[in-house]
C-alpha cells in the first residue's frame, strides 16, 4: 500500500485528463464506502481502537481491488482513521497498546480519514453522536449548534471553493456562520490543495488565522482544474486547539535527507517510504510497533517525519468536523466524498441572519451544462437570407 511521489520532470496529471477523475472518483468511493461502515461501528461500548482498526483493514482491503494488475500503481492509506469525541479536535487514533477507551452514548464523534489510488486523493471526516439516530431523538444544545455551524460553512466552501474566487473569501464566510451559532473554527487550521502524491499541496485556506498568520498566510486564487481537501472543524469554545497527555500516533514522512544513525530509525524509515510513501499514516501500521516507537524520534527530530499531534479544545466544550474532496471543474464543482447528513435532526435557538450569507447556501450546486452552439451552414445561411446589394437581392 505504498506510494511514490511524482518523478522529477514528469508533467502534472490533473482533472483536466479523464483518467486521472477517475482515480479520484474510485477513492472518493471507497471512503464513502468505509465512512458509512464505520459510522454503524460507532455505538455504545464500542472500543475506539477497535474501530480504528476496521476502518483501516477497509480501505486497503477495498484499495487492493482496483488496478489489481497494474503493479505500477500505488494505492491505500492516504489518512489513518481517527476516531476523535467531544472535545479532542483531532488526529485521536490510538495504538492496541494505548488505554482502552469506549464511546458513550451521547458522545459527540468525529470520524476522519482518507484513501488514494494512484496517488489521488479522496479524504473525508464526518461528525456524529453516538445512539441519536437509534433513539430518534433530534440533537439540540451547544452539540446541534456546532455541528450546524461546521455543517453550514462545509457547505458555503462547496459554493466559494470555485475559479476566480480567493481564499480569504471563504475565511470570511466561515467567520460569520460560527458567529451566528456563537462558536469558532480552530485556530489555525489549514485546508489544503490535493495534488498527486500530496496531501498538503501548495495553496491552503486558513479557517482561523492568529493576528501573526493574517500577516503570513499567503493569499490565492482558485483556479479550474484544482482539487481541495476542505476541512471545516468548529468548536463552541475559544477554537485555541492544544496538545495535552495523549500519545500522538499519525505521522507523515518528508522530502528531507539525512544520514539516520540507528537502525531502528532506518528500518522505520525504510518501512514507511515503501508502505506509505508521502502519505500519513499510524504507528498501528507498522510491523513492529513497539521497534517504530524507538525509530521514530530520531526520524522526527531531523524533520524526516513530522507529527500529526492530538488536540484538544477545553473540557465540557464539543468539536465538529466535517470534510470532503472537492474538484473544481469548468461547469461546476464536485464533491466526490460525503457523508449522511439529515439537517432535520439537529435543534438550535441560534440561526443565520446575514443575507449575503442565507443567498451563497440558498444557492444551487447542481452543475451547469452548456448548450453548444449550433455551426452556422453558410449555403443554407445565404438561402435563409439572400446578399443584398443596393436593395436588390443578388
Amino acid at each position: 500500500m505504498s506510494s511514490s511521489s511524482t518523478k522529477s520532470g514528469d508533467e502534472e496529471q490533473t482533472i483536466a485528463n479523464d483518467l486521472v477523475v477517475t482515480k479520484y472518483n474510485m477513492a472518493g468511493e471507497i471512503v464513502n464506502k468505509t465512512l458509512k461502515l464505520v459510522i454503524e461501528k460507532c455505538v455504545e461500548g464500542a472500543k475506539i481502537h477497535e474501530i480504528c482498526l476496521f476502518g483501516d483493514k477497509l480501505i486497503e482491503d477495498e484499495t487492493s481491488k482496483v488496478f489489481k494488475k497494474n503493479k505500477e500503481i500505488k494505492k491505500g492509506i492516504a489518512f489513518p482513521t481517527c476516531i476523535s469525541v467531544n472535545n479532542c479536535v483531532c488526529h485521536f487514533s490510538p495504538l492496541v497498546s494505548d488505554h482502552e477507551i469506549l464511546l458513550k452514548s451521547g458522545d459527540l464523534v468525529k470520524i476522519d480519514l482518507g484513501a488514494h489510488v494512484d496517488g489521488y486523493i479522496g479524504v473525508i471526516a464526518h461528525t456524529i453522536v453516538v445512539n441519536h439516530i437509534s433513539n430518534n431523538k433530534k440533537v439540540d444544545g451547544r452539540i446541534a449548534d456546532v455541528i450546524l455551524a461546521a455543517h453550514y460553512c462545509a457547505e458555503a466552501c462547496h459554493r466559494l471553493i470555485k475559479n476566480g474566487n480567493n481564499n480569504s473569501q471563504v475565511t470570511e464566510a466561515m467567520q460569520k456562520i460560527c458567529e451566528s451559532f456563537k462558536c469558532k473554527p480552530i485556530e489555525g487550521i489549514l485546508m489544503h490543495q490535493l495534488k498527486q502524491h500530496q496531501i498538503e499541496g501548495d495553496k491552503s485556506i486558513i479557517q482561523n488565522p492568529s493576528d501573526t498568520q493574517k500577516q503570513e498566510h499567503e493569499k490565492s486564487e482558485f483556479k479550474t482544474y484544482e482539487v481541495y481537501g476542505v476541512d471545516c472543524l468548529i468548536s463552541t469554545g475559544d477554537g485555541k486547539g492544544k496538545e495535552m497527555d495523549a500519545r500522538t500516533t499519525v505521522y507523515k514522512k518528508t522530502d528531507e535527507i539525512y544520514n539516520l544513525k540507528l537502525k531502528a530509525s532506518r528500518a522505520l524509515y525504510s518501512e514507511v517510504d515503501k508502505k506509505f510513501g508521502l502519505m500519513p499514516f499510524t504507528l498501528r501500521g507498522c510491523e513492529d510497533e513497539k521497534k517504530a516507537r524507538m525509530g521514530l524520534l530520531e526520524c522526527v527530530n531531523h524533520k524526516l517525519m513530522i507529527p500529526f499531534p492530538v488536540l484538544w479544545e477545553k473540557e465540557g466544550e464539543y468539536v465538529a468536523h466535517f470534510k470532503y474532496t472537492l474538484l473544481i471543474m469548468p461547469n461546476n464543482n464536485v464533491r466526490i466524498t460525503s457523508g449522511p447528513f439529515i439537517l432535520d435532526n439537529f435543534e438550535s435557538k441560534f440561526k443565520i441572519e446575514d443575507d449575503s450569507i442565507n443567498a451563497l447556501l440558498k444557492s444551487s450546486t447542481k452543475r451547469v451544462i452548456k448548450k453548444k452552439k449550433k455551426k452556422i451552414d453558410i449555403v443554407e445561411l445565404m438561402k435563409a437570407a439572400p446578399l443584398t446589394i443596393n436593395g436588390e437581392a443578388s
